[in-house]
């Protein structure tokens, strides 16, 4: 590469290619197009990024006509390659615009105007920009797709597409994942075009430099669970995975009700709010990151010590992700999971894909047996889900069907009959108030057919209407 990229890598203390940095750059320099796979945190950015910055160091920006597109999947991850950009190529006379969700447009616009070189953009934002007339693809030379199985999986595949036709047919095209399944790859090669595969270890591994444990635990106990471990172990700065954003307010609001420094990161949050949290983590102001899988993919701390999955992620894949954030450029880390007796399919799912077992540590207070609730716990555990259920549905307790109503009742249709003794007092007394209908019910006993019950309204004489 050229002095001036090098200085650049000099600088931000690196001496040694990593090994997907070291096989995929000479190829990207060739202008062949790459399909790379490697393990997470093994410098796949750096992979695509110094070569792209020695490519273009020689042509000139045009307004709204970029010569290089970068795609990411995730806001954080665009804006972390936008400052990888600007790290290795400080010393190049590159421009670089970065286009994503959350940030005012005018602003945006102003930069395309002046002219960039590296576009780096989330497909949305892209495709936006591009109906606006702002932004005009037909100059691009280089196309690159970052972690490319969550684009092709995550419902981005229609707007890649239609970006990729927007796109010069002669072009060079880059991939990079961390993991590419079978599936995905054939949807690679709709892109690309001979491309030279690169995969350094086998794919979906986690490094070994990540030591890997798992809690068994009830539900009920998984706070304190964690907590424990949080004071147990030597914990610098931590990111807490969660599978649902809510999940992820709850948390981050328990953990600082017991004096954690904890804040929250998902998708639902304003973007000036995402960036500034992460700013904060990664400057050592918060120590704990509660977060979704927003923050699963590509996001790069410095010195992350630990990576706790509250819950275990659905998706083995992901468990390669989230545990990745730690153990990187050749530093060690801790990865531990709360596993209860409901997640033994996905944690199933995920020894079979890391093909190895994830060791059992057992933690001070919470034994073994914990972690398979008994059955009058797990019944009642099962009650309180299906009463939240009905709950967050808006619905309502079923009523009682016609034939146990006629089962407690008897004589005919209008005789008062004495009431039987409800089989539970407790839970009716519970329910507060009657409703209007549910008194009608007592009052009078369901309809059950015809032949045994008339209602009022059709014994009721009609009222002839006066002769005119």
């Amino acid at each position: 590469m050229s002095e001036p990229v090098l200085k650049a890598v000099a600088d931000a203390g690196y001496i040694k290619p990593t090994p997907i940095q070291e096989q995929a750059i000479p190829i990207v320099l060739m202008g062949r197009d790459v399909l790379g796979t490697a393990q997470t945190g093994t410098g796949k950015t750096a992979g695509f990024t110094l070569p792209l910055i020695d490519i273009l160091a020689g042509g000139r920006a045009r307004a709204r006509m970029p010569r290089a597109l970068i795609l990411e999947p995730t806001r954080e991850l665009a804006d972390q390659v936008a400052q990888s950009f600007d790290k290795y190529g400080k010393n190049s006379p590159l421009s670089m615009a970065l286009l994503i969700g959350g940030v005012n447009y005018s602003d945006q616009e102003k930069q395309l105007d002046r002219g960039v070189d590296v576009l780096i953009a989330t497909p949305g934002r892209l495709l936006d920009h591009f109906e606006r007339g702002k932004v005009m693809l037909t100059g691009v030379q280089i196309f690159v797709i970052d972690e490319a199985d969550r684009m092709l999986d995550m419902g981005f595949m229609p707007d890649i597409e239609r970006i990729s036709k927007l796109l010069p047919p002669l072009r060079q095209t880059l991939f990079f994942s961390a993991t590419m399944a079978p599936e995905m790859r054939k949807l690679a090669d709709k892109f690309l075009s001979n491309p030279k595969e690169i995969t350094v270890a086998r794919q979906a591994t986690t490094a070994e430099s990540i030591a890997q444990f798992q809690i068994r635990v009830s539900h009920k106990l998984k706070r304190e669970a964690l907590r424990t471990l949080l004071r147990n172990e030597d914990v610098r700065n931590a990111i807490i995975f969660c599978n649902r954003k809510r999940d992820v307010d709850i948390l981050a609001k328990s953990l600082a009700r017991h004096g954690f420094d904890a804040q929250p990161l998902h998708g639902d949050m304003d973007q000036s709010q995402r960036t500034a949290t992460l700013e904060k983590f990664k400057k050592n102001e918060i120590s704990l990151l509660v977060a979704s899988d927003v923050a699963a993919r590509g996001l790069d701390v410095q010195g992350l010590t630990h990576v706790f999955n509250f819950d275990v992620p659905t998706h083995p894949e992901d468990y390669v992700h989230r545990i990745g954030r730690t153990g990187r450029a050749g530093m060690e880390g801790r990865a531990f999971t709360l596993v209860t007796s409901e997640d033994a399919k996905y944690l199933a799912a995920i020894t079979n894909l890391i093909q190895r077992d994830i060791p059992v540590m057992e933690l001070h207070g919470f034994t073994h047996a914990e972690a398979q609730p008994s059955e009058p716990e797990a019944a009642a555990e099962k009650q309180g889900e299906g009463r939240r259920g009905r709950k967050e549905r808006g619905g309502r307790s079923r009523k009682r069907s016609p034939k146990a109503a006629e089962a407690q009742t008897s004589g005919p249709p209008h005789a008062e009959t004495p009431r039987q003794p409800s089989p539970e007092p407790q839970r009716r007394e519970s329910r507060g108030r009657q409703t209007a209908r549910e008194r009608r019910e007592e009052r009078e006993p369901p309809v059950v057919g015809m032949g045994d019950h008339v209602p009022n309204f059709l014994l009721r004489p009609i009222r002839r209407a006066a002769s005119s």
